[in-house]
């Protein structure tokens, strides 16, 4: 205990007054707010709410949708973001409306996970750092989206506040209550990635005595099991038991093994949602840039906070420093692809550590010092943002284009017969099933849920068709088949659904 009031008290004489009897707006958390709206603000604005759905998330949508059956579920997919987005998708196929739900909910969920850190962090600092975080094109782009990665980013965020405010102060329930919370967001959207963020936090609590706080522990423990209740019972009900479901999840995503995936990363920072096979040249050297300053800016922070001088500062630092060395480790290391968005927890966390370190850069040097390196620091910012914007408009533009593809290709299969209910098989079946309101069936790859001959016996009863390339070799069961040729596509229509006639 009298390790904790020491941390305690370190914190709070860093951050200020003591948080009783003192509104939110006086501390200047009313800055965190500005952030969260401006965060809502840009998404809407620079994203758009109209952007067709993706590939993913077609899947996530379809589980609990009024508009398609449900895809095929793979081993790595929880069924979190489902959840989240089920009270827009169980009765509207409205994509603006999904859109702005998301965004409104995404600005909602990073004011309270930077409230989290209140008393740990001055709330210049924590607005900073949302700043930092919410100002990436690729939190930008993936904040209004179906797609479990943000909100893991939101609960590791929140958590790792929490933890610090419970480990401080042994009576502070709320943030016992965020911790469990933050634990269970986390493994409710994706359990792997929960685990290896949370680790370093189950490792203080366990083995070492000084960080020991047993309903501390019972709180992230508990939270994290009842997030992962479902995807582990979903394990033993569809997958044959929970190493099964796991070694499936390493098959599909190319077996997890050492494979330096760093290069990858670098890759995708220029607006590659999907690097895989990851090839090709590097971005222009001022997309990346910030990846390279990223790392001098951790050791900056992590010098600031043991020169501090108080108890609570290195701890403060270190512990969300290693939660995202963590929850970064498997996308670097041990994957043969990368996408941004991978990224995404590792980037929250080392918002507010590097936040700390910049507000150091320009509040801590004296006399003719300051104005130079304030200066320097808001050239940085600036241009740092310059980019990011130019790499959000160039996704967004190309990702509406190809989404646009996928609508025009439903549109050309309801004129050619194929409605609900159907069945569409072949190339990217998946998404376009989701728009043309049909089911998707593959009997190969990662998507494998059918046979020829289930597909062959559908194809008599309703209306199926086949998505296959000008050049490539139709699958068997398509001989007989109406062919059509549609922007790119060569499209076998089955007789079930020519008999309908087009129109």
């Amino acid at each position: 205990m009298a390790n904790s009031n020491t941390t305690l008290a370190g914190v709070r004489r860093l951050a200020g007054p003591s948080v009783a009897g003192t509104s939110w707006q006086d501390r200047g958390h009313g800055l965190t707010a500005v952030v969260a709206g401006a965060f809502t603000l840009a998404q809407l604005l620079l994203v758009g709410p109209r952007m067709g759905l993706g590939w993913d998330e077609t899947v996530y949508a379809s589980q609990i949708s009024a508009h398609a059956p449900a895809a095929y579920f793979s081993a790595p997919r929880a069924r979190g973001v489902s959840l989240l987005v089920a009270p827009v998708t169980s009765w509207s196929s409205s994509t603006a409306l999904l859109r702005v739900y998301l965004a409104v909910l995404s600005g909602a969920a990073l004011f309270i996970a930077l409230r989290a850190w209140r008393g740990v962090f001055p709330a210049r600092v924590l607005a900073l750092g949302g700043v930092l975080f919410a100002s990436l094109w690729v939190t930008l782009f993936y904040g209004p989206q179906v797609m479990p990665n943000y909100w893991v980013a939101m609960g590791a965020l929140a958590v790792t506040g929490f933890f610090l405010r419970a480990h401080a102060d042994s009576a502070d329930r709320p943030a016992l209550w965020g911790v469990a919370v933050g634990a269970a967001l986390m493994t409710w959207m994706r359990p792997t990635d929960a685990a290896w963020t949370a680790a370093p936090l189950v490792f203080l609590q366990v083995f070492l005595p000084r960080w020991r706080n047993l309903p501390l522990l019972l709180a992230l423990v508990g939270g994290l099991v009842v997030g992962a209740a479902q995807w582990i019972a979903e394990a033993f009900g569809r997958y044959g038991g929970l190493l099964q479901r796991l070694s499936d999840g390493s098959r599909l995503q190319g077996g997890l093994g050492w494979n330096i995936a760093v290069g990858d990363q670098l890759r995708s920072l220029g607006g590659r949602t999907l690097c895989r096979p990851c090839t090709g040249s590097m971005p222009n050297p001022a997309v990346v840039a910030w990846w390279f300053v990223l790392p001098l800016l951790v050791v900056l922070a992590v010098a600031v906070a043991f020169r501090a001088r108080r108890p609570a500062s290195p701890s403060r630092t270190l512990v969300p420093l290693a939660c995202a060395a963590t929850a970064a480790f498997p996308y670097l290391f041990l994957i043969g692809y990368a996408a941004p968005r991978f990224l995404l927890p590792t980037y929250a966390l080392l918002a507010i550590p590097v936040a700390d370190a910049l507000v150091h850069l320009v509040t801590a040097p004296d006399g003719r010092w300051r104005p130079i390196t304030a200066s320097l620091v808001a050239i940085g910012l600036a241009g740092h943002l310059a980019v990011q914007y130019a790499v959000l408009h160039s996704t967004v533009e190309r990702t509406q284009a190809d989404r646009r593809g996928w609508s025009r290709t439903a549109a050309e299969l309801h004129r050619l017969g194929v409605r609900p209910p159907c069945l569409l098989t072949g190339n990217e079946a998946v998404p376009i099933a989701f728009y043309t309101g049909c089911s998707s069936a593959a009997t190969g790859g990662s998507n494998k849920n059918s046979t020829a001959e289930g597909i062959a016996r559908s194809a008599r009863t309703m209306p199926v068709a086949h998505l296959g390339t000008p050049t490539g070799r139709p699958p068997s069961y398509t001989r007989g088949w109406s062919p059509h040729s549609f922007d790119g596509l060569r499209i076998y229509v089955a007789p079930a659904a020519t008999r309908n006639g087009p129109g």
